[in-house]
């Protein structure tokens, strides 16, 4: 019997009831990250309740379901997970839970054209989809149709509300695709401790580098990080980004050991890669999320970006 068979099956021994939620009352969804569960609450609005397991600063890619979270999506009425084994710790889990619920994976309908393949692993991609808007805004209408196919008399509701949403990401790249065109040719380098960034580097021409691989489990060797010190030094890049849901520490040797050749690099600020900022806060919603990066991004590397970013909102000195 697998993990995941065994948590499952513990949830139900505790009795956890599975049944629908009356016609009446807002559907109670789970989300795995905070993004799809952003999308969840601006698409379901009042129609829906919405969990997310993983908060600001977690790492999705290590996360490993707990046994409130086991409670709390038996006792959904539907489960929204990425996919592209971005959960990868709870794969035999989701496996098990889809046998006797919803389990929906909206990454996975992304057309595999518009992926960017894992270098060492076939048939297996980058699941950063959302560091993209507009590769985002396919996930997000994945979104609308599983909560459209688990409460379809609310679907005028659910379809206006995307709308709305979609209208608002579609402005964010935009203003993306303005302010990072500001950032010049030499600068458009993109080093941070994992490789999170590569559809925003596809979307916008920049070169991105992570001294981790597409999973923050693999091993940041010494060999990568001189690759990279020799690129920050050779090419005189000035700063280097680290991650809120990683820890700091090897960009800070990343640092250390150009000071050590006499290049001075700093720190160009904290970026939102695999979870969103605090919740109650812009940063903490998915438009907010974005948002941060672009402005912190351009602004770093010698572009020009409004200080409080695209919609005035963004925290003073972030």
């Amino acid at each position: 019997m697998t993990l995941g068979a065994v948590a499952l099956g513990m949830a139900l021994a505790l009795g956890a009831p599975t049944p629908l939620s009356a016609q009446d009352a807002p559907l109670k969804v789970v989300a795995t990250t905070g993004m799809i569960a952003d999308a969840a609450r601006q698409i379901g609005g009042d129609a829906v309740t919405v969990h997310a397991l993983m908060g600001p600063g977690v790492d999705p890619h290590s996360y490993r379901q707990t046994r409130t979270d086991i409670v709390a999506m038996v006792n959904s009425d539907l489960v929204l997970r990425h996919g592209l084994y971005l959960e990868a710790q709870m794969e035999d889990f989701f496996a098990g839970l889809g046998k006797r619920k919803p389990v929906i994976s909206v990454a996975e309908v992304l057309p595999r054209d518009k992926l960017i393949a894992h270098e060492e692993y076939a048939d297996k991609f980058d699941p950063h989809v959302w560091m993209d808007p507009q590769l985002w805004s396919d996930a997000i209408v994945a979104v609308r149709d599983a909560l459209i196919e688990a409460r379809p008399e609310t679907e005028e509701v659910f379809r206006a509300n995307a709308a709305a949403h979609l209208e608002e990401v579609a402005a964010l790249a935009a203003y993306a695709r303005k302010v990072e065109a500001t950032v010049p040719q030499e600068a458009r380098v993109l080093i941070t401790a994992h490789d999170a960034f590569n559809y925003f580097g596809r979307a916008h021409g920049f070169e991105v580098l992570g001294i981790q691989g597409i999973s923050t489990q693999s091993e940041a060797g010494l060999q990568r990080v001189s690759e990279l010190v020799d690129v920050l030094v050779s090419r005189g890049i000035k700063a280097v980004f680290v991650e809120s849901s990683v820890s700091d520490r090897s960009v800070r040797a990343l640092i250390e050991g150009a000071a050590a050749r006499g290049h001075e690099v700093s720190i160009g600020g904290e970026l939102f890669s695999d979870a969103m900022g605090e919740d109650g806060t812009y940063e903490g919603t998915y438009l907010g999320m974005i948002d941060h990066n672009m402005t912190l991004i351009a602004r770093s590397l010698g572009g020009s970006a409004p200080e409080r970013g695209a919609n005035g909102r963004l925290a003073a000195g972030r």
